[in-house]
């Protein structure tokens, strides 16, 4: 399965799925069969994810995350990119992340 991410595109949290901070990590439950990975029923946030993750609004482009990111991090903005894509894209093959539609 390959995933293209759209700079332009808004991506939020799947509505299958559930979303806790607990300890300081965040927590993603699925809730319907065919979510995240069969052999890891949960999936858990880096605080590098963590971060991502919070800025996920519904409102601000891939684009828009990135360059906020950037923003407000001091690291070079291609491992920014690079981090936020790689994350972006485990999330969305594991349909946790899903693109917001247009209207």
């Amino acid at each position: 399965m390959t995933i293209n991410l759209s700079p332009d595109a808004v991506y939020v949290p799947s509505q299958d799925v559930v979303a806790r901070e607990i300890e300081g990590e965040i927590i993603i439950v699925p809730l319907a069969a065919g979510i995240g990975d069969m052999e890891d029923e949960l999936f858990t946030l880096n605080p590098t994810g963590m971060v991502i993750w919070q800025k996920l609004d519904g409102k601000k482009t891939l684009r828009e995350l990135i360059e906020e990111l950037i923003h407000d991090y001091d690291a070079a903005p291609e491992e920014i990119e690079k981090d936020v894509a790689g994350l972006m894209t485990e999330l969305l093959k594991r349909k946790i992340l899903v693109e917001a539609s247009s209207g």
